[in-house]
């Protein structure tokens, strides 16, 4: 008793933390949050102040107040911002549409290999993991007029009666080009996205499909594709948001050209800030273009909630 008493009695080592509980939580985020306000939301104001600003970096004038005035003149006077985020969009449409349409056939194909799946995947998502710049100095050679393997090939299945084209100097194919070169290299993503979520349905809902009479259509017409739509949706938006970003393959592969005919939206945005210096109309340009996406992303997650609802009922 005499040896647990004194036991007791001994005095803890170490001091109190100075710190009180209640504060530690915050004191931990405080850094992470000291990050993100560096490289986040500071150069978001700073951008939105630009936005009312007419300051170009060519000239010795000093900046001017001009409030609305660069976002009048983007919406209501620059055709060539328009030919830009047309081509954005149709890139967007068509480009994401063919990823999503031939990602999901191939990830139902894939689904159904018991051997060799893991290899499989491996094999197709090479393209994802090759820096855009890579595919598009790839493409480039591809695309070749004088030399490249394309023109060649049309050749030989031709029979030498069309010699192909010059697909990235010709106005009417170039952004079919870049369209194709951008579907080669991200469509193993969508294939990734989809494969996730078929092998995230249990087995079971299958196998009472299939008690019930439910024939293979049956069951991915009204089974399998409406279970994996949040996924696919997931899939799309991830893919639209990236798309707008499209800088990488149109600088190597035509930099915007010939003309203007490929310029997408990010690379007219980069001519504005980064070769004609245009502070203030180039601020106002971006935000634009968060506006677009922003709306976009709230119509896609709006979407994927109301399914989400539609299933769980």
């Amino acid at each position: 008793m005499a040896a647990l008493t004194s036991r007791r009695r001994l005095p803890r080592l170490g001091k109190a933390s100075p710190i009180r509980p209640r504060y530690l939580p915050t004191l931990l985020v405080l850094p992470a949050f000291v990050v993100l306000l560096a490289i986040t939301i500071f150069p978001l104001l700073f951008t939105a102040t630009l936005t009312v600003l007419s300051w170009e970096l060519t000239t010795n004038a000093p900046a001017r107040f001009v409030a609305l005035g660069n976002f009048a003149t983007v919406l209501f006077e620059d055709s060539r911002f328009w030919n830009a985020m047309r081509n954005t969009a149709v890139l967007v449409v068509v480009g994401v549409g063919l990823q999503v349409i031939l990602g999901t056939g191939l990830a139902l194909l894939v689904n159904r290999v018991r051997r060799g799946r893991t290899l499989i995947v491996s094999l197709l998502l090479i393209p994802v993991m090759i820096a855009p710049v890579v595919a598009g100095f790839q493409f480039r050679m591809i695309y070749n007029d004088q030399s490249g393997p394309l023109n060649y090939l049309i050749g030989l299945l031709t029979g030498g009666l069309w010699h192909g084209t010059a697909w990235l100097a010709d106005p009417s194919v170039a952004l079919i080009s870049i369209l194709l070169a951008d579907v080669w290299q991200w469509t193993p993503f969508m294939i990734l996205i989809v494969l996730a979520g078929l092998q995230a349905i249990p087995e079971e809902i299958h196998e009472a499909a299939l008690v019930d009479g439910a024939t293979p259509r049956q069951q991915a017409t009204h089974i399998t594709l409406p279970l994996i739509v949040p996924v696919i949706v997931i899939g799309i938006l991830v893919r639209m948001m990236d798309t707008f970003k499209l800088f990488d393959i149109v600088y190597q592969l035509t930099a915007g050209g010939p003309g203007s005919t490929t310029e997408t939206i990010a690379y007219y945005t980069y001519l504005q800030g980064f070769k004609y210096f245009s502070l203030g109309y180039t601020a106002a340009m971006a935000f634009i273009q968060l506006a677009v996406i922003t709306i976009v992303a709230r119509v896609f997650l709006g979407y994927q909630k109301r399914t989400q609802n539609r299933g769980s009922l």
